[in-house]
């Protein structure tokens, strides 16, 4: 079995990319309630549930950003993409929590 290489990134490394890359698709996979609670600017919620449906919708060739709460559901939405073609992957290391402290302490951490 081939070991997952899903490309992980930390808060800092995912702000500088969001902050000089204009085409970056930033896909939040919590579920409504927990984005409603704290969210990052310009990301579309697609709860983890919904996701295999909506990545039809994705082109494989574009740079995507997935987060959750922790990094966990996020790291499985970037596997399954990773496993059907994708290759510009990133997974936020820590997820929103991680963002929250260390990035922007004015969204809540929950």
């Amino acid at each position: 079995m081939v070991e997952n290489m899903v490309k992980r990134l930390s808060p800092i490394q995912v702000k500088n990319i969001l902050e000089s890359e204009a085409q970056i698709k930033l896909i939040d996979v919590r579920e409504r309630w927990e984005y409603q609670i704290a969210s990052l600017e310009n990301a579309e919620l697609v709860p983890l549930g919904d996701f295999v449906n909506f990545s039809r919708s994705l082109n494989p060739k574009e740079k995507i950003i997935i987060y959750c709460h922790h990094g966990a559901r996020s790291f499985n939405a970037c596997s399954y993409l990773e496993q059907n073609g994708f290759n510009e992957v990133i997974n936020l290391e820590g997820g929103i929590d991680a963002w929250s402290r260390e990035i922007d302490n004015s969204i809540p951490v929950y």
